[in-house]
């Protein structure tokens, strides 16, 4: 009743546009054509939809093929444009965590099985200053969310900031990272199975840093789940 007063007075509006929904944590019509679900082949790695048959295991897209990443197997739920983009941007930097668990139901959709089998699963970590200027780890919100019985959001830390990987090459992208990360002292990940999870999936630059340092310190397996994949155009 007290649910049905409170949209009834405030009613339920679109996660990505003002739009009104019939229920809270929805799409307006226009907003779900917009939001590209990732379904089909996919990249083992990193999620991105790929063409052709074979096996699941077997499929690569074109970067991971030639840059194979530190982590063993990946999952994205939608792809990063349009409504979709919207979506992220308003959980990032928009203080909406009240959509974080609409969002971490795709990510169960999408990674059920990777979450399943994992030991622990934690967030990409943020710098402090960056923590404190934000309040919040967007990361470590869906983390909460989508894996309540296995969640470790402390398990990395940010020890040092780092510049804007923007534009960076591989090479300086791996340079900027070296030694950012670490894995919080409270805990042993030796003989572990780690899942990673980060909103935004683009080079993998962060993804890979912290995949090393888990491995590094003993970790049996590291795999991620992502978001929203960015797919750039060929």
């Amino acid at each position: 009743m007290l649910r049905a007063i409170r949209d009834l007075i405030y009613p339920p509006r679109c996660l990505s546009c003002p739009a009104e929904t019939e229920t809270a944590g929805g799409l307006c019509a226009a907003c779900w054509s917009d939001v590209e679900f990732i379904t089909g082949p996919t990249c083992k790695f990193c999620g991105t939809p790929v063409e052709g048959g074979g096996a699941p295991q077997h499929m690569r897209c074109e970067e991971c093929e030639r840059h194979p990443p530190a982590w063993s197997a990946g999952r994205a739920a939608i792809i990063y444009g349009g409504a979709g983009r919207t979506v992220v941007l308003q959980l990032k930097h928009g203080d909406r965590l009240d959509i974080a668990p609409t969002l971490a139901r795709w990510i169960t959709r999408s990674a059920g099985d990777l979450i399943a089998q994992a030991d622990m699963v934690a967030p990409v970590p943020l710098h402090w200053t960056r923590l404190y200027t934000r309040r919040y780890n967007q990361s470590a919100e869906l983390v909460r969310a989508a894996a309540p019985d296995n969640a470790v959001p402390q398990l990395l830390r940010r020890t040092r900031l780092t510049r804007s990987l923007d534009g960076a090459t591989r090479t300086e992208r791996a340079e900027i990272l070296d030694g950012a990360i670490s894995v919080h002292r409270r805990y042993d990940v030796t003989g572990k199975r780690i899942l990673l999870l980060d909103d935004v999936l683009t080079t993998g630059a962060t993804l890979n840093a912290c995949a090393r340092t888990l491995l590094g310190e003993g970790a049996a397996d590291v795999s991620i789940c992502v978001l929203a994949r960015v797919v750039r155009a060929p």
